[in-house]
């Protein structure tokens, strides 16, 4: 499974990079604290599968809380031939604790 550090997405957002990210936790998660990312709960990415097609060989970075949700939605994106799906290591708790 490839993964990305909160800081190596930190240094890339803030060059102005606009990776494809995708949320995979709860909407009041969501609600509560984002970095912009697309809100697809962990719960629904085989259902939105149809619309994330046109990014089969797009860099697809997903993140969770602490990262255990956004592993499983990576290693399904993965089985399912997305070519460059990335989980952020830690979540947004190692993203709060970094900065």
């Amino acid at each position: 499974m490839q993964t990305i550090s909160v800081s190596e997405l930190k240094a890339r957002l803030d060059k102005g990079e606009n990776p494809i990210i995708i949320d995979v936790r709860e909407p009041y998660e969501f609600e509560d604290f984002n970095i912009n990312g697309r809100l697809i709960s962990l719960g629904n990415i085989q259902a939105a599968l149809p619309d994330l097609e046109e990014y089969m060989d797009d860099e697809i970075i997903i993140h969770c809380h602490s990262g255990a949700r956004s592993a499983a939605a990576t290693d399904f994106l993965t089985k399912q031939g997305f070519k460059n799906v990335k989980n952020l290591t830690g979540g947004m708790v190692a993203w709060k604790n970094m900065f």
